[in-house]
């Protein structure tokens, strides 16, 4: 069966269609999320615990490669959140590490997470050029504004206002996507940003910009993803699939007011064993009793969550959402549970999902071999 997305791409004539297909004419679409961190997106002591060093990511990036994954996406973090285990304390930065997988990989889209205040919008431009060109066209970009403000810190960089944090994201990408544009010189006249005498070569690979996507959880983060980006993840409803295909719906009739299509995708957290007792007791074992609570209430403490301020019951429950990755959907089951849910978000209307393991080299094959054929049967995935 041709496939016309992966044809543009080798042409060297690629479309923003194609980018947003990945090249692949999958319906979901299915990537690793958070593999650059130690730990990765699991807050748990457990020694099988996810390394997050390079030789792992390779091994993992070419595995995911081979297994027709469309994407991994990393996470931006410059320091860790202490506890036993000081979670995500040592991290690959990441366009760096996008441009080693992309080197080492053939079809596999990487994205570079980037906080937008840190980065000089015209090197920051250079190196997505750069990415994209060694990846033949399958660079993406994952603009974030930041939260964290210890982060910021380290750099002497003072976090803006939350609403004027997205003010100044505009001017930064409006800069990179000029960088990126036909003209090969130009200048940016702003708020916040002022830049004389620009010169940008080369353009992105095959004559289209890579791929851009966010995250934005508040009202103003939703509105600057829906008017830029091609991607936006949103929060997979925990209770029922109409409130994600509604949550999908909203998205993407907002991007329809700024005559844009938006894909819509969510994050997530897998265990996946045979038996759904194993996966149960695999999760109850990682998540539960083997929790880096330390760690998590450290995180929780950043965003101001305690038991005095939201009360005991509801900062039990927010401790053990941020204890199974940082939150998003959480998938315990055997291979049959876990793709009947992914095949159900994709008839919510999800484009894709980027979901974490606890340790992503010893449970990815098991889930290309049980459940990735599931899913072609259950007609969300083309047969390979």
């Amino acid at each position: 069966m041709t496939n016309p997305h992966l044809e543009a791409r080798l042409a060297g004539q690629i479309s923003l269609r194609d980018r947003m297909a990945m090249y692949t004419e999958n319906a979901l679409k299915i990537g690793l999320f958070g593999a650059n961190c130690s730990s990765g997106r699991a807050v748990t002591k457990v020694p099988e615990r996810w390394t997050g060093n390079w030789q792992d990511n390779l091994k993992l990036a070419r595995m995911a490669d081979a297994a027709g994954i469309e994407f991994m996406l990393p996470v931006a973090r410059w320091k860790g959140y202490g506890g036993d285990t000081d979670y995500m304390g040592t991290t690959l930065e990441t366009l760096t590490w996008a441009s080693g997988l992309l080197a080492s990989t053939e079809r596999l889209i990487v994205f570079g997470t980037v906080h937008a205040p840190l980065f000089n919008p015209i090197i920051a431009a250079k190196e997505f050029v750069t990415a994209d060109h060694i990846g033949a066209g399958r660079f993406g970009l994952n603009i974030v504004v930041g939260w964290n403000e210890d982060e910021f810190q380290m750099f002497g960089v003072t976090q803006r206002e939350h609403e004027q944090r997205y003010e100044y994201a505009q001017e930064w990408l409006d800069a990179v996507k000029q960088a990126w544009g036909p003209q090969d010189d130009f200048g940016v006249s702003g708020k916040f940003i002022n830049l004389k005498n620009v010169r940008a070569k080369p353009k992105p690979y095959g004559g289209e910009r890579p791929l851009i996507m966010n995250a934005g959880a508040s009202p103003v983060g939703r509105a600057f993803a829906v008017k830029n980006c091609d991607a936006f993840f949103t929060q997979a409803s925990r209770t029922s699939m109409e409130e994600t295909a509604q949550r999908v719906k909203e998205a993407k009739d907002a991007a329809g007011q700024h005559g844009r299509d938006l894909d819509v995708y969510a994050v997530g957290v897998v265990t996946c064993r045979p038996t759904q007792k194993e996966a149960e007791e695999y999760y109850n074992y990682a998540t539960i009793e083997n929790a880096d609570w330390s760690a998590v209430d450290g995180i929780l403490g950043k965003k101001n969550i305690s038991a005095a301020t939201v009360g005991e019951e509801e900062f039990q429950k927010q401790r053990h959402h941020y204890a199974h990755g940082l939150g998003g959907l959480l998938m315990v089951g055997d291979p049959d549970r876990i793709a009947q849910q992914l095949a159900d978000l994709s008839r919510a209307g999800l484009r894709g999902i980027g979901f974490s393991f606890v340790n992503y080299l010893k449970e990815l094959p098991f889930f290309c071999d049980e459940v990735l054929p599931r899913l072609e049967r259950l007609g969300v995935r083309a047969k390979r």
